[in-house]
This record gives structure tokens, sequence and C-alpha cells, in this order.
């Protein structure tokens, strides 16, 4: 009911209720004309006296809407309100006006515009009920999608509508990359379905459908490594792996170091044995250390299929759950391996070392050895340790290697060595497994650092470009500064932080933190290409062959470059993610740490040993701390869904 009118707008009074509003003059039609009721309270009052009663009783039937409906069949025009009621009631009161008006906003066979009516066509008619029925459809479809994520019970994609495909594509768009903004609709069906729009909600959410898994690592799809190998990759290394104990031409110069007694040490589930060691002794008292390297260059030809998907993954992969391969595992783990028992293809290396532990002579050899052992380090540290009068070369070869080391520490080389923990993925869990710095590995370790600055250095001699790998000197804290600073983690957060950054490059440079004047990369082939370029060089040398020019070699350093960052950062990831699932379920305990360094104090940022993890960790410290300050560091927050993992740590003494 109009009360008053100003200029384009009126005020009204609407229902019997009689609520206030005021509507432009346009978006209102009259239904029964009159004068203006400014003391009227309501419709009900005179001179309306409309009540609901009276409204059901004088509203026409739906037959006879159809009725008039038949009876304008081929009439197109447009009806007043009060035409259109002479046909349904033949009374045009206020009352039957009111009362047909509310008929005719339930209904489709007139259409209205502007307060007329017109006959809707039975072609439109269909058409609209068509599409009420569908929309109908689609409401089912989506109180049945939300009862499915209320429910969180794995979901057929087949039995979803489209429109729910288009939500679960953009709720996984969303959990796939955070960054991405989840739009209104998305938020608006979360909120509906009781889930809070944050990363690791959603994630969970997903998992519960059979949608997410959770500890899929989502830097690694669309990379080299994630499809596996391709059937006719598989097809050609299985050919090349029939044809390893076939004649092929860099056998014909092979020397025969079958007669060694040559081992291979690792660790205990490694499948992909890349080098060995052995040791000759001769009459006049020398020795020479051999390190042999597998050599996938016998079978795999540059520029072959294999090679390109070689040189496209850069490396292997070693992730929590295992290792993803550079070369199909027919190859890695079977004929490129280093086996025991077996006739195997090798790059061999001889270095003898004088009394201080430099080298005095080195020879390089493609051969042929048969590992008599493949020992896991625990079983090396045994025959170091008791070095038994029958099997003593690994005594010997330990302290052959530790002149070595002592050498190196005195060209200048950081030794930094301490127990570095990994965690490896068992079914749904995470499990800690701390790498000590035993004797053999140490051993091992500079046998391969050895083998690289042998390497090295014949390549300076001959003028061959190789991938050398460098370090500028850094500027490292004073001596008296180190001095200060307890012997172990804290000291080598010290020195680490003021470490350059290697670098690889086709010219022979110093190597800083090994002490070294030239370094290569060259002993696992297997898992590294740019160690089998380093092979190829080495191969074209030794059978005067033509290698690589710098240009070249530098071209195909370049190529490698971008998947080898890859491929770090993916490990960081993968390593970060199963870190916060351990951390997950280690929540109520607590564990001494050992303050190292600031990261950023401004926001309380400090880098913490945890020596019953053998990790440096990032951790809050809101109370200050000096180097080698104790610690107690606790999990405040650890959710891998949502990639949050929160450390916060009080000075030993502190309740925290």
């Amino acid at each position: 009911m109009i009360t008053g009118i100003q200029g384009s707008k009126a005020s009204l009074a609407i229902g019997f209720e009689a609520r206030p509003e005021r509507l432009p003059l346009r978006d209102i039609d009259a239904i029964a004309p009159g004068n203006v009721h400014e003391g009227c309270p309501s419709i009900a009052a005179a001179p309306w006296v409309l009540t609901p009663e009276a409204l059901r009783q004088a509203q026409p039937s739906r037959r006879d809407l159809a009725a008039a409906w038949l009876l304008l069949e081929g009439d197109e025009q447009w009806l007043s309100l009060v035409a259109l009621v002479d046909l349904l009631t033949s009374q045009a009161d206020a009352l039957h006006l009111a009362a047909s008006w509310l008929l005719l906003q339930q209904q489709d066979l007139f259409r209205c515009r502007q307060g007329r009516y017109q006959r809707r066509p039975l072609t439109d008619l269909r058409n609209l009920r068509h599409e009420r029925h569908g929309e109908v459809l689609r409401e089912r479809d989506r109180q049945q999608w939300r009862h499915w994520l209320r429910q969180r019970q794995p979901i057929e994609l087949q039995q979803l509508s489209s429109e729910a495909r288009q939500q679960l594509d953009g709720l996984l768009r969303f959990a796939a990359d955070p960054e991405a903004a989840l739009a209104p609709a998305l938020r608006q069906l979360l909120q509906d379905v009781h889930c809070p729009p944050q990363l690791g909600d959603v994630r969970r959410l997903l998992a519960d459908l059979g949608q997410w898994q959770r500890h899929q690592l989502r830097c690694l799809e669309g990379t080299a490594w994630s499809a596996g190998f391709s059937a006719e990759l598989t097809a050609e290394a299985e050919r090349l792996a029939a044809e390893a104990q076939l004649p092929q031409p860099s056998d014909a110069q092979r020397l025969d170091l079958t007669h060694q007694r040559s081992v291979t040490i690792d660790d205990a589930d490694t499948r992909d044995v890349d080098d060995g060691l052995a040791l000759e002794r001769c009459p006049d008292g020398g020795r020479w250390i051999w390190i042999h390297v597998a050599d996938p260059g016998r079978l795999v030809a540059p520029d072959s299929p294999l090679d390109l998907e070689a040189r496209r993954r850069a490396s292997s992969l070693y992730l929590a759950q295992g290792n993803v391969p550079m070369f199909p595992t027919c190859l890695s783990e079977g004929v490129f391996s280093l086996h025991q028992g077996q006739r195997c293809p090798s790059f061999s290396l001889a270095v003898r070392l004088e009394q201080s532990g430099a080298i005095a002579e080195r020879r390089l050899h493609r051969a042929w050895i048969r590992p008599l052992y493949r020992l896991s380090y625990e079983d090396a540290d045994e025959l170091i340790e008791y070095a038994p009068p029958q099997d003593d070369d690994l005594a010997e070869l330990h302290g052959l290697l530790e002149c070595r080391r002592r050498w190196r520490v005195a060209q200048g080389a950081l030794l930094m060595d301490q127990p570095e923990g990994r965690f490896r993925r068992c079914g749904e869990q995470a499990q800690l497994e701390v790498v000590e710095p035993s004797p053999s590995r140490l051993m091992v370790a500079e046998a391969m650092i050895l083998a690289g600055a042998a390497v090295a250095d014949l390549a300076r001699e001959a003028n061959l470009p190789l991938p050398f790998r460098s370090q500028p000197n850094s500027p490292l804290p004073a001596p008296t500064e180190l001095e200060a600073l307890a012997p172990g983690p804290v000291r080598h957060a010290a020195l680490r932080k003021g470490l350059s950054r290697s670098s690889t490059g086709t010219t022979a440079a110093p190597h800083f933190s090994l002490g070294l004047e030239a370094y290569v990369q060259a002993t696992s082939p297997i898992r590294r290409y740019g160690d089998l370029l380093t092979q190829r060089q080495l191969a074209a040398l030794l059978e005067q062959g033509a290698p690589l020019s710098a240009d070249q070699l530098s071209d195909l350093l370049e190529e490698l470059e971008p998947a080898l960052r890859q491929g770090i950062q993916i490990s960081r990831e993968d390593q970060r993610h199963w870190q916060q699932v351990w951390f997950c379920h280690h929540r109520s305990e607590r564990w001494d740490g050992l303050f190292l360094r600031w990261l950023r104090p401004q926001d309380g940022l400090a880098l913490v040993r945890i020596e019953a993890l053998a990790m440096d960790l990032a951790v809050v410290l809101h109370d200050g701390g000096q180097p080698g300050e104790a610690v107690v560091v606790q999990v405040k927050e650890s959710d891998p869904d949502a990639d949050v993992l929160r450390l916060v740590a009080q000075r030993s003494g502190h309740q925290p």
C-alpha cells in the first residue's frame, strides 16, 4: 500500500504487518488504483480491508488460469491486470485484483512486464518447464554433492555432476597450489560442509574423498622423474642388458683386474653400486689404492635415447620412499652395478701416495674387475677395527686414506663430519635414520675425493676439459673467534655460514673447503650425468678419441643445470614433508638442543642443533641466546597437510 510519494520514490506499507519501505515508482506494479492513504495503518484496514482468508477465497483456481490461457491462443497482445482478471473472475475489485496478482506471481502460463501480461506460447512454456525441471535436478545433485562432502567418504568421479566435477577440480587446484585463491563459490561450499577454507583442512577433506594422496610429492609432478620410463626406453634398456655379455668396442683395451680382492661398500639397501676399492701391495713395499667406478658408457652411446633421457634427468633422486633412478633399474641396478662375484666393466684409477699423503703417482684404465665382497658400512667398520690377518686390506686402506685426509687438512681443508639425520618413509609414517661418520664412511668418502683430485690432475696435464667443481676462498671467522666456539656443531655452523657456493666449469680451479687445487666428481656415473660426461672425456683421452671441446662441454653442463637445481629442491621438499610427519607424531616430546647461530634475530629465528635427531633446525627462540648455549626444543605446530612446522625453544633453566 502506498502511503506517500516524494519525487520518483514512493513510501510503502508492505503486507499485513505494514513493513515500511521506500522504492522507485518504476519498480512498483499498480494492482488496484486509488488514493494515497497516509493515515491507513495497513491493507487490513479501510478502505481495503484485505485479510489472508478473503484473499485465499477470492483467488482464481489454476484451472481458471489454464482456461484463460487456452482462450487467448493466438493472441500475442499484452493485457492489463484488470483485463486479465475480467477473464478469470469477471470481478475487478481490489480484492480480486490482489488475489489474482498473487496467483500470477506463481505460474508459468503468462509472462509479466511492467504490470502487463502476455500469454506464453506453448513452445516457450515447454522450454521454461524443461529448464525448471533441469534446475530441480541440478539442485538435487548439489545437495547430493554436499552430502558426500559432509560424509567424507571416498567418491566415484563418474557419479559427480559436471558442476561438482568443476568444484572438485577447483579444490584440487587450491590443494596443489596454495598460492591460488579460492573462488567465493568454493568458500561457500566449504562453509556449507563445515570445512575451514584452509590448505590443511582442504587437503584432508580431499584425502578422505579419495582424491588426494596425503604424502604425494606435488613438486615431483610434471618433472623428468615423474612419469617413469616410456615403454620404448624400457625396451631399449632391456635390450642393452641382454647384450651386456657380448663384446663391445671398448673391451679390447681393458685391463684384467679380476684377480684383485676388490670390495664394494654401501648402505645395506643400496641397489645401484657404482664404486669399489682394492689395495695392491708391491714387492718393494709400496701400496696402490685402487678406486673402481662403474662404466655405463660401455653400453650407452652419447645422444642415444637412453642417454638423452639420463641427460634430461641429470641425476637420480633419493627420496624418503626410495630412489628415482637416472637410468632404468634393469641397467642401474643390473648390468651397470659392480656386483659381487661378477665380472664387471669399470674405470679403474690407481693412486700411490707419498708419506705426507700427497699424490705420488696415478694410473687410469678401463678394466674388468670381479668384486670379492659386497659389504655394508657396518661390516666394513668391523673389518677396519679388527683387521683380521687374512683380510686386513680395509684396515690398511683406512690408514692410507687417513694419511691423505690429514694432508688435505694441512692444505686448508675443512673437516665438518658429524652425524646427519634423515627421514625415510615407512607406510604412512616417517622413520628417523641417523648416519654416523663411521671409519668406513669416512674412508669411502676420502677415496672418492682422492679419485676426483687425481682425475682433475690428469685432466690438467692433458689440457682436457672436464666438469670441474670449484669453490672460491671464503671469508671465515678469525682463528681466535673460532677457538672461542665449542668444537663440533657450533664451530661447524660458523664455518658453513661463511663458505662460498661451489660451482661447475670446464676450467680447473681450487676447491676451498676440500683443500684441493682441482677437483672433479667422477665416481657416480650411474647416478650423476656429469660423472658420465667425465668418463666419456677420459675414455676419449685413453683411446685417442675426440673429446668434447670446452664450449661443447659447457653447453651440456648448462643444459643440466635446471634439472640439477630442480632435483635438489624436490629432495628438500620431500625431506621437509616427512620431517613434518615425524614431528606431528612426536608433539608431546622435548629435546635438548644447542644454539648454533641466529637466522633472523629480529624474528627470534635461530638455528639449533638437536643431537638426538642429528639435525640443525630452524627454531623460534624469543629469550635470546649465544652460540653453544643449551636450549630445550618442542613442537608448537606440525601439520604436514598444510606444510607447516613450527618449533619453539627456551634456554635451559627457563620454564617453557
